[in-house]
């Protein structure tokens, strides 16, 4: 697997929770944070404003329209309303309820009902494990926003509005398979999300961060080698081989981008698999441990309880409810 699909696979958990809202006339919503969450919203219809919250008072409105999708890593609130004068009323729409249906529909405003929607939106939320998330969700902003077509989209977020596209007809009209197709396009749609803003990321010799090492060539080689085989008995220079890069200036390169040195990652990425497997599978410890790199239970065992602080097998009955 590439990195961004390691990356996503290892930080959600459960099925998304989404809401097609259609609001009509004067309406203002303040959405809450939602820790342990991350929340979107996509723009099907119209024109509206994000409003910063309260905490943030030197924040101004940002104007939405049509196509535009604003990306919440870390549940930070906010308010969505017709324009920036409006109140905003506190929500009910919790982006975590288990009772939210797959593609819950409401109405909302001051004339619902009298005709057609003003504005539409797509809201909803991923749920993730902050005991297992990938360093680059930490990296990530507070706010995300990626404009649509019509305000001035960049080259890289062509795929995330045709997805957006495409959801909006399986939400306006669904159809056979819908039921599978949504979720399926919402996993997606946070993948097309991370890749447009990983993308547009401007580039320079002082930027750092995971965003920093994604997009640098001779790092996320380093990085796709180490996702694609750890099992492999990487060193420093077998690593800067397949980076193209000398050992030293590669060493210096990674940790310098990625904020630890490359054995050092290497081995929280052996871990974390490790640790991934023993929550969701009945693999045997001998079997974990040769697909992440170690020739015996033991020396497996000394590295996942300096990792976890605990032994795999009790990880293991721990995780799976034991």
């Amino acid at each position: 697997m590439d990195v961004l699909s390691d990356v996503i696979a290892l930080m959600r958990t459960g099925r998304p929770n989404t809401a097609r809202i259609a609001w009509h006339g004067t309406w203002g919503r303040r959405f809450p944070s939602a820790p342990g969450a991350a929340g979107f919203q996509v723009i099907l219809k119209g024109a509206c404003w994000l409003i910063p919250p309260e905490s943030d008072p030197g924040a101004e409105p940002v104007p939405l329209a049509a196509g535009d999708v604003v990306f919440f890593p870390h549940g930070e609130p906010y308010g969505l309303a017709d324009s920036p004068g409006t109140p905003l009323a506190v929500t009910d729409c919790d982006p975590l309820a288990d009772e939210l249906a797959l593609f819950a529909t409401d109405t909302v405003g001051s004339t619902a009902g009298s005709g057609p929607a003003g504005v539409v939106t797509l809201c909803g939320g991923y749920r993730l494990d902050p005991r297992h998330a990938h360093p680059l969700l930490h990296d990530l902003p507070g706010l995300i926003h990626i404009p649509g077509p019509r305000g001035g989209a960049a080259p890289g977020a062509a795929g995330l509005h045709a997805l957006v596209e495409v959801l909006g007809r399986e939400l306006d009209e669904p159809r056979l398979g819908t039921d599978t197709a949504i979720p399926a396009l919402l996993d997606t749609l946070l993948l097309f999300i991370l890749r447009a803003w990983l993308e547009e990321r401007p580039a320079g010799d002082d930027a750092t961060g995971w965003a920093a090492a994604l997009t640098d060539p001779p790092v996320s080689a380093a990085l796709r080698a180490m996702h694609r085989e750890p099992d492999r008995p990487w060193t420093v220079e077998s690593l800067g081989r397949a980076a193209g890069m000398s050992r030293a200036a590669f060493s210096a390169r990674f940790t310098a981008l990625v904020g630890r040195p490359p054995l050092t990652y290497l081995t929280w990425w052996r871990m974390t698999i490790a640790a991934r497997q023993l929550r969701e599978s009945d693999l045997g410890l001998a079997r974990i441990a040769a697909g992440v790199g170690y020739s015996s239970e033991f020396a497996f065992g000394t590295a996942f309880k300096r990792a976890y602080g605990t032994a795999p097998g009790r990880y293991r009955r721990a995780a799976q409810g034991g």
